[in-house]
């Protein structure tokens, strides 16, 4: 591949083949395949200095998403957020970029599944909300321009926020897989028509990305974990530019739940709620449900059915919540998404 970035090292000459007990840098023991996605292979690792890692194998034959990859690792190797998934090393191999991750223990997809398979129901809305409200507030984080690049102050709208993209460490919840991040410099940034069509807000179809467009895809992320279903028929491949996503069919919620995720997902960016903290703040009244912070004495954050909270300022900076894994959830652990 072209000239790595001074950060980047490249390790192990010859070809590699990803395998278990293979070694794609001294130390880092391949263990077992944690996820496969259209442009990379995750595995699990032992690693030389720690815990095991997560191990992200980008094939580097296609250079333009390698090349997207490599600033995106940069951009986001030195920001420091509770929710979202620290990138420890990123090195080059004979047709490969590694992205070394922390380890996760699932997937907000996977927590859903297990529900239906081994407790036969719908992930509740307490638990939903416990996890979107961690990724709202790192999905705020990202957003907001307070990030340098190329000089720049910028936001990021993540551009590919969905189930299996936010991984469970216990009880938090940490937002993954920024390959598709896109750097805004205003309410609305032109943008390659890019991410999981299901999840993407109308104006991705239109070309550009805005400062809604994340909240969109968080909203319907909500209600596909809630329900099993999408809120609309998924559109077509081949859409047009002026193709337009229909209006969402909230039919699989309580009515409670209905105008908060309406707003969300309208069809003009500017019409949704001003961040996505103040949807899920909206979500959690209408539901009556409160969030609960730690005590600092081991304590960790819950989401109780009590009196409802506010969007204000003072609830927007949550510690990291102590690490505890639900009883629900009985599966071997589960790598970062791919």
């Amino acid at each position: 591949m072209s000239a790595l970035p001074n950060n980047i090292r490249s390790t192990t000459p010859g070809a590699f083949v990803p395998a278990v007990g293979a070694e794609p840098s001294p130390g880092y023991r391949l263990r077992c395949v944690r996820g496969r996605g259209g442009f990379a292979e995750v595995w699990e690792a032992e690693s030389p200095i720690g815990p095991p890692v997560a191990l992200k194998f980008m094939p580097t034959s296609n250079t333009a998403t390698t090349a997207r990859e490599l600033r995106s690792v940069k951009s986001f190797q030195g920001m420091e957020h509770p929710y979202i998934v620290k990138t420890y090393d990123v090195w080059s191999i004979p047709g490969y970029l590694v992205i070394n991750m922390e380890l996760a223990e699932a997937t907000l997809l996977d927590l859903m599944q297990v529900y239906r398979d081994e407790l036969g129901q719908d992930v509740e809305p307490a638990t939903l909300c416990l996890y979107l409200w961690q990724v709202a507030d790192a999905l705020d984080f990202l957003n907001a321009r307070q990030h340098v690049r190329d000089g720049r102050r910028v936001g990021f709208q993540h551009g590919d926020v969905k189930p299996n993209n936010i991984l469970l460490f216990g009880d938090v919840a940490k937002l993954t897989d920024h390959g598709l991040a896109t750097p805004t410099h205003a309410a609305s940034t032109p943008c390659a028509r890019q991410g999981t069509r299901e999840y993407a807000a109308p104006e991705v179809f239109l070309g550009a990305v805005t400062d809604w467009s994340d909240q969109f895809s968080l909203a319907v992320t909500y209600y596909a974990l809630r329900t099993g279903t999408f809120p609309f028929a998924p559109p077509v491949k081949a859409a047009s530019r002026s193709s337009l996503r229909p209006l969402a069919n909230l039919g699989g919620v309580t009515d409670a739940e209905q105008p908060a995720l309406r707003r969300a997902l309208a069809p003009v960016p500017q019409e949704r709620f001003p961040s996505c903290l103040e949807f899920m703040a909206a979500l959690l009244r209408a539901l009556k449900l409160r969030v609960e912070l730690p005590d600092g004495e081991g304590g960790r954050m819950k989401v109780t059915r009590e009196a409802a909270i506010s969007a204000g300022s003072g609830a927007r900076r949550l510690p990291t919540p102590a690490l505890s894994v639900s009883s629900a959830v009985r599966k071997p652990p589960f790598g970062s998404g791919a």
